[in-house]
C-alpha cells in the first residue's frame, strides 16, 4: 500500500505544479498516470511544439517545460506509479481515500487531486478508405508529432484548421523539405498570429497553402505516395511522404466517470469559489479535466488552481490550524531531501 497525503492523478503540467505547492504545505505528494513517463499531453503529443502563455517564458518547448518542472519537484520526492490507470476508489470511514489501479496497485490518501487534462484521449480521425493501413508500421499517416526530425527534408501534408495546423506547419516549414497546408474552409479559427505567420510563409514559398480543400483519398501501395484533394468539385494529386490530420481529440474521463463525480460535458463540475472541490468532499478537480463558470483550458489556469487547492487540502488535514502565507522569496524552499533554496540575505553595514 502506498501512502501520501494527496494522490495527484495525472502527471501533467497543473499535476507536476500540485507537488511543488504541496511541498510548500510539508504535504507529501504520489502521482498516477497511465502514460509510461510524465508529463502528459505535454510529453505524448506534441513535445518539440513551443508553448507561448507561460508567465516569464516568451516561448518554451513543452518537453523543455515538463523537464523543469520535474526540476522544480524535485526536493519534495514525489512518488509515481506510471503506466497505470486509476481505477477504482474506496472511501474510508476516517474520511481517507484507498485508490487501486488497472495493475492492482493500492494507494491511500487523505485527499484526491484529479489533474488528468483531457483524460484518456484519441485523434479525431478522418473517415478516409484504407486510412487504417497506412496508419501502421510508418506507412505515412501520422496523428501526433513528437519528433519533428522525423520529417526531417520529407514532403508533408497537414489538414486542419485550428491551431495545432497552423502552429505544425510553421514549426515544420523550417524542418520539412515541402509543407502542404489543406483545409476545408477559407477561415481558420486559430489565433491571429499563427495565421498571420502561415499567410506570410505562403507568401514566401515555405508553406503550400490549399483552401477550400478536403483529402479525399491516398496513393501508394506500400506507403503513402501521395494525396487526392478536392476543391471546389474538382480534384487534384499532391505527392507526399506523410499526412498528417490534426482534427483535434476525443476526450475521455476513463474510470474516473463511474466514482460518482458530478459530470458535465466530459468534465467534471467543481466550486471555483473556494477551492475546486468536486461534490465528494476530499476530491478535487484541477486543470483542463474540470469545469466551471468562465473556465478557461490553459496551463497557467491549472497552476492557480492547484496553488488554491492544496490551501484546502491543508485546512482540510489541518481543522482549525491557520497557515500564515509567505513569499518564498522571504521563508525560503525547504525540500524533503534536506535541501533548501533561499534569496540571498540583505547586508547590514554601514558606508563611511
Amino acid at each position: 500500500m502506498i501512502e501520501t497525503d494527496i494522490l495527484i492523478i495525472g502527471a501533467g503540467p497543473t499535476g507536476l505544479f500540485t507537488v511543488f505547492e504541496a511541498g510548500l504545505l510539508k504535504l507529501k505528494c504520489h502521482i498516477i498516470d497511465g502514460l509510461p513517463q510524465p508529463g502528459g499531453q505535454l510529453t505524448e503529443l506534441y513535445p518539440k511544439k513551443p508553448i507561448f502563455d507561460i508567465p516569464g517564458f516568451p516561448s518554451v518547448l513543452a518537453g523543455d517545460l515538463v523537464t523543469n518542472l520535474m526540476e522544480q519537484i524535485k526536493q519534495f520526492q514525489p512518488g509515481f506509479t506510471l503506466n497505470e490507470v486509476a481505477e477504482k476508489i474506496e472511501r474510508l470511514e476516517d474520511e481517507t481515500f484507498i485508490v487501486t489501479s488497472n495493475k492492482g496497485t493500492r494507494h491511500h490518501a487523505k485527499a484526491i487531486a484529479i489533474a488528468g487534462g483531457l483524460g484518456s484521449f484519441e485523434p479525431r480521425k478522418p473517415i478516409l478508405k484504407d486510412i487504417e493501413f497506412y496508419e501502421k508500421e510508418n506507412r505515412g499517416v501520422e496523428y501526433f508529432i513528437k519528433d519533428p526530425e522525423k520529417f526531417r527534408d520529407k514532403r508533408v501534408v497537414i489538414s486542419g484548421g485550428g491551431d495545432s495546423a497552423l502552429d505544425w506547419s510553421v514549426f515544420l516549414a523550417n524542418v520539412a523539405s515541402e509543407v502542404t497546408l489543406i483545409h476545408r474552409r477559407n477561415e481558420f479559427r486559430g489565433a491571429l498570429d499563427s495565421v498571420e505567420k502561415v499567410q506570410e510563409l505562403k507568401a514566401s514559398g515555405k508553406i503550400k497553402l490549399i483552401t477550400p480543400g478536403e483529402v479525399i483519398g491516398f496513393k501508394g501501395s506500400e506507403r503513402i505516395e501521395s494525396v487526392d484533394v478536392e476543391i471546389n468539385g474538382a480534384r487534384m494529386n499532391v505527392p507526399t511522404d506523410y499526412f498528417i490530420p490534426l482534427f483535434g481529440l476525443t476526450p475521455k474521463l476513463g474510470p474516473i466517470a463511474n466514482w460518482g463525480l458530478e459530470i458535465e460535458k466530459n468534465a467534471i463540475k467543481v466550486d471555483n469559489a473556494l477551492d475546486y472541490q468536486t461534490n465528494i468532499p476530499g476530491i478535487y478537480a484541477i486543470g483542463d479535466v474540470n469545469t466551471y463558470p468562465g473556465k478557461l483550458k490553459l496551463i497557467l489556469c491549472g497552476f492557480h488552481e492547484a496553488t488554491l487547492m492544496v490551501q484546502s487540502v491543508y485546512q482540510r488535514m489541518n481543522p482549525g490550524k491557520k497557515y500564515v502565507l509567505k513569499y518564498t522569496t522571504v521563508s525560503g524552499v525547504d525540500g524533503f531531501d534536506g535541501t533548501r533554496k533561499e534569496a540571498e540575505k540583505a547586508v547590514v553595514k554601514s558606508i563611511d
